[in-house]
């Protein structure tokens, strides 16, 4: 068994092979992210592994190393996902004092797959991969559309008395032309203060539309999902494109952790506390505070279990125990629904 161990980049992947014992086998390899990048892993892997089955270990970067891992898959490897904190703390042990390199990533990674069998496999569903780029996309929108609203209304401050206050939105941006329309001010000013209210209302079409479309993939693959107060048709898309496969998850207790809302137990001089889990998937994370806080003004049930432990826990420590309640309920759903799409592709592959 040989497991390769890879430290990804933008512009070139290392990877190092090691046999079932940990030892290196053969010369490492740097390679360029580019189009030749798998036949150039492949070549190399024939002449080390000699014929012996094959673990590709990736560090876990997946915006650098998602093509890389989708390439393996397709030409019929096994792809496991290495955690930081493993290929950190394998790291220490088995290199020298504060040493840290490309090569000492890639050889950690490969320790850390081989000390852990049970690490997320990676796996291939269309839906996932379509909807990723949607909700990816759709994210940088948002990010460039906050940033270009930012700096109209640092000038608008200027220049006028008052400004709407949600320019997101097609009347604010009316209310805004008909202010500049009516403000005495220069050519110039006026012109490149237009145009910025100008790629802002083309942002606002262009998130429009991504969310319609986004609506269009959802609502088939989601129906379980979509009934749970407070998660919307974006949430939903986010829950599948970062989730992807649920299975991956044997309990709702691993997601929990995965979506950094399981606390951490803190034991001392006998006295059982727990304190918040920082770490985890923020994107998630965010999707789940949003659904806590409208099921908090919305659903009865979430009321109930807010006011049973908001006077012990707090405000926050309630909403927390009400966020890790509905990772149960996510994960129930999610199960349900993935089935749904099997049961599908099942019968579309008996009937073809």
């Amino acid at each position: 068994m040989v497991t390769v161990g890879i430290d990804p980049h933008k512009h070139v992947h290392v990877a190092v092979a090691v046999d079932a014992d940990g030892r290196r086998i053969g010369k490492p390899l740097t390679v360029k992210n580019d189009a030749f990048l798998i036949t150039a892993l492949l070549k190399w892997i024939r002449s080390v592994a000699d014929g012996m089955p094959v673990t590709w270990a990736i560090e876990d970067g997946r915006g650098f190393a998602r093509r890389l891992a989708d390439g393996l898959l397709l030409a019929g490897h096994e792809v496991v996902w290495v955690p930081t904190r493993l290929t950190a703390a394998h790291r220490r042990l088995h290199a020298a004092t504060g040493a840290k390199s490309d090569l000492v990533d890639a050889a950690a990674a490969a320790h850390a797959a081989i000390a852990t069998p049970d690490l997320d496999r990676h796996r291939i569903d269309e839906h996932v991969r379509e909807l990723r780029v949607l909700v990816d996309y759709r994210t940088d929108l948002i990010k460039r559309r906050t940033m270009v609203i930012n700096q109209l209304k640092a000038q608008l401050h200027v220049w006028l008395d008052h400004t709407p206050g949600d320019l997101a939105r097609p009347k604010g941006l009316t209310s805004l032309t008909a202010l500049l329309d009516a403000a005495r001010l220069g050519t110039h000013v006026h012109r490149t203060l237009t145009d910025m209210t100008t790629e802002i209302a083309d942002l606002n079409r262009r998130i429009r539309d991504l969310d319609t479309t986004i609506k269009e993939l959802v609502t088939p693959l989601a129906p379980g999902l979509l009934e749970i107060t407070g998660i919307s048709y974006i949430s939903a898309a986010v829950l599948i494109a970062e989730i992807g496969d649920i299975t991956r998850f044997a309990s709702s207790a691993k997601l929990a952790r995965y979506t950094g809302c399981a606390p951490i137990p803190v034991y001392s001089s006998d006295k059982e506390r727990h304190r918040l889990h920082r770490g985890g998937n923020r994107r998630l994370n965010s999707v789940l505070y949003t659904a806590a806080v409208v099921q908090k003004r919305f659903h009865p049930a979430a009321q109930e279990l807010l006011a049973r432990h908001e006077p012990t826990k707090g405000k926050r420590g309630a909403r927390r125990i009400l966020q890790r309640h509905l990772i149960d309920v996510i994960h129930r759903a999610m199960t349900t629904d993935q089935a749904s799409w099997q049961h599908h592709i099942t019968r579309y592959q008996l009937t073809a």
